[in-house]
């Protein structure tokens, strides 16, 4: 059992390796590519149809398709199936890039679905991180990020009202935020602190990235 596990797996990495770089992406909705053209984010076989092809039992299989979910090398969809992942992002922190930057430079195409967008009064650890008084008004604009439609991050920024009185007026649906600041304020973005940890994702991240709960995300 634990050699066919391990052949399963090993066959469907390749597979999906070899297609994670391969040509434009599909969507998560188009089905099962001809093998010589893989694509990024193609449709694996089910279950059934891969316990058959390769005379395992269905339990051996999903063991195999657990591994390479926590491998990110494939992604499940909820009602869907399960998908060839796109290459993991690879950000070079030796320049400051946006989201839409970052995707780009590897193929994908970026889009965004604005949550919120609105002025309110800074909570003490906005003011702290912004060096503003407290209740000071500032602008949160909180963006579902996509990468060709799948989500990828939920993203949220808080900036001075006072500094960036009509970045409302923009629509970020469409538009890059870096854009607008160096384009429209002339403020290129040189220097950021990033913190992350691992933690589990609450109710509405698990809806709006379409996870299946419960499911480990970074912040």
């Amino acid at each position: 059992m634990l050699q066919r596990l391990y052949g399963l797996y090993r066959s469907i990495r390749f597979y999906a390796v070899t297609a994670s770089s391969a040509g434009p992406a599909l969507s998560p909705d188009q089905g099962w590519h001809d093998r010589r053209h893989p694509r990024r984010h193609e449709r694996l076989p089910s279950e059934r149809e891969l316990s058959e092809q390769y005379a395992v039992s269905r339990m051996t299989v999903r063991q195999a398709l657990l591994s390479l979910v926590r491998d990110g090398v494939i992604y499940t969809r909820v009602g869907k199936g399960t998908f060839v992942a796109a290459p993991k992002i690879d950000q070079q922190l030796r320049t400051l890039t946006g989201f839409s930057q970052d995707v780009q430079a590897r193929g994908g195409r970026p889009s965004s679905r604005v949550l919120d967008a609105r002025v309110i009064g800074a909570a003490p650890e906005v003011a702290a991180a912004l060096r503003i008084t407290p209740q000071s008004e500032v602008i949160r604009l909180a963006r579902l990020r996509l990468s060709d439609d799948l989500p990828l991050a939920v993203e949220t920024a808080y900036l001075p009202f006072a500094r960036f009185p009509a970045l409302l007026t923009h629509d970020f649906a469409v538009e890059s935020l870096y854009a607008v600041l160096e384009h429209q304020y002339g403020l290129a973005l040189t220097q950021a602190e990033q913190v992350l940890e691992a933690v589990v994702a609450d109710a509405e991240e698990v809806r709006l990235l379409e996870l299946t709960a419960p499911a480990a995300v970074m912040r």
